[in-house]
């Protein structure tokens, strides 16, 4: 027998795991405002609200500069589908879990992968790509991920986006647990397609892919020799929306798009570079916290991802109900390893809304709390007084 449902009522999580980040309050209220029509002369304006802002975010001018109505999942088919084709040939740099997704998805538009690949948890090194480049004449693109989000890395991209020029290939790059956290500058470093979520380091719920097109990709696009595999994400057809013709291609989620235009108002208000010193002056103290802890951070400090932390799990520590601890008695989600990592790390997201001193200082005083439950020996108050010494008192 079917029960009646109740009232819907989600607890109040602090999420500081790889993503949602807590959503703003003020994104929240945007997304009561009334639902109107996709050609109402509001909604256009709504449109050019929300492209505005993200042309400043990724530090670009491109035109063709919009959000994917879809998660980050989405903005990624929608940056392969649309460049690749069949019996083209890609480089993939994969040093994590979603360097593979990349692969998933590039060979289901039948291009020809080539992978350059580096342990999970060290950046992929120009040297790699480079030999790639030459092995492989007349590859039509180079992609990488920006922050890995199942490791904790922040990829450099200035060399191996200069390489991949030099050898006439498009540089497609997954920002997706960066933008808003970190400098992406895109027309700096001639990035052709970058692709990121609003989920993590933008604060809004998940349902959108920001993403931009430069010149060189939309000119490789032009020239396709047959039509994009997704009539969804088919940017030949979004840009008649997204462009002045603003044409009807699909229904957007029009509540999403005012939580998104909120979440970008927020970013502008406290200015992209004060944003992104705040992301790294957090982690900062969370790196200094966990280390007074006793505890081994899985990326070297040069290539630390400022929104996304991964640590390893001590020996004789179980990983799993350290977690589920944090959560249920201590309302704090952290999320677990991927692939070869699973068991193996934990993984801290201070992104966007959730990345707070406070939070900081709640997850290293619950998280010394757990570790001493299963008889690890740390000073309980190590972890918060290392983080104060950067971030002032609790």
């Amino acid at each position: 027998m079917q029960r009646d449902l109740s009232e819907l009522n989600p607890p109040a999580r602090l999420l500081l795991g790889p993503g949602p980040s807590n959503v703003h309050p003020r994104v929240y209220r945007a997304m009561m405002a009334p639902v109107i029509g996709y050609l109402d002369p509001d909604f256009i304006r709504l449109l050019e609200d929300t492209q505005r802002p993200l042309r400043a975010v990724f530090r670009t001018e491109n035109d063709l500069t919009f959000p994917v109505s879809g998660t980050g999942s989405a903005g990624m088919e929608a940056a392969l589908y649309n460049v690749l084709e069949e019996g083209d040939t890609v480089i993939i740099c994969i040093n994590g879990f979603f360097g593979e997704r990349m692969v998933d998805m590039a060979g289901r538009c039948g291009a020809r992968v080539v992978r350059v690949e580096a342990e999970w948890g060290r950046i992929i090194e120009p040297e790699q790509v480079a030999a790639a480049l030459r092995a492989n004449p007349g590859a039509k693109a180079v992609c990488i991920v920006h922050a890995e989000t199942s490791t904790g890395v922040l990829q450099p991209l200035a060399d191996i986006a200069r390489l991949a020029h030099e050898h006439g290939a498009l540089v497609i790059v997954d920002t997706v647990t960066s933008l808003g956290g970190c400098e992406v500058p895109v027309d700096d470093l001639g990035l052709d397609v970058v692709y990121s979520a609003t989920q993590k380091c933008l604060s809004a719920p998940p349902g959108m892919a920001p993403i931009t097109f430069g010149p060189r990709a939309m000119d490789v696009i032009a020239q396709r020799r047959s039509p994009c595999r997704s009539w969804y994400v088919d940017v030949t057809m979004l840009r008649n929306y997204y462009g002045e013709a603003r044409r009807y291609h699909h229904t957007p989620p029009m509540s999403m798009l005012y939580a998104l235009r909120e979440a970008l108002r927020l970013v502008l208000e406290e200015g992209l570079e004060a944003r992104i010193a705040r992301h790294r002056r957090n982690a900062q103290a969370l790196w200094a916290g966990l280390e007074a802890l006793g505890l081994q951070l899985h990326v070297e400090e040069p290539y630390r991802a400022p929104p996304l932390t991964t640590v390893r799990v001590p020996e004789g520590v179980n990983e799993e109900q350290v977690r589920k601890a944090l959560l249920f008695e201590h309302n704090i989600e952290i999320g677990a390893g991927l692939g070869p990592l699973q068991g193996q790390v934990w993984r801290i997201g201070l992104m966007g809304y959730s990345s707070q001193p406070g939070n900081v200082f709640a997850l290293l005083q619950a998280l010394a709390v757990e570790l001493s439950r299963q008889g690890y020996r740390a000073s309980p108050s190590a972890g918060v007084e290392a983080a104060a010494r950067l971030l002032g008192p609790p």
